[in-house]
């Protein structure tokens, strides 16, 4: 077992793919030796987004606060508290915060490998 405390790994840092905006990441998986899955806590800053990429596995957004807009090969749908996109292996994929507050998302997905 592994314990990690959040306020351990937090860092301030531009969004992944395409660094649109900043988001505050969470990178708890990191500090897990031999690990198989990856799980982050972000918080997408008001005008922030992880930008579209193709993903090689299915990946988990769920927000915890505020509102978003997730994106899958063309589909666009808005996400609040308690919801979450189930992302599948081979689209397109992306989230946008919108509204006053930044979005906070767990995001999970399994690694090609153990890191």
């Amino acid at each position: 077992m592994v314990i990690i405390d959040e306020r351990d790994v937090m860092r301030e840092e531009p969004t992944p793919h395409g660094k649109i905006g900043t988001c505050t990441a969470y990178r708890i998986a990191d500090q897990v030796p031999n690990r198989s899955m990856e799980f982050r806590k972000r918080i997408l800053h008001p005008g922030a987004e992880i930008g579209a990429h193709p993903i090689e596995h299915d990946e988990v957004y769920y927000v915890l606060s505020g509102e978003g807009e997730v994106f899958a090969d063309g589909q666009t749908r808005r996400l609040g508290p308690g919801q979450a996109a189930y992302l599948y292996t081979g689209e397109t994929v992306g989230i946008r915060q919108i509204g006053a507050e930044g979005l906070v998302l767990i995001i999970s997905y399994p690694l090609a490998q153990g890191a």
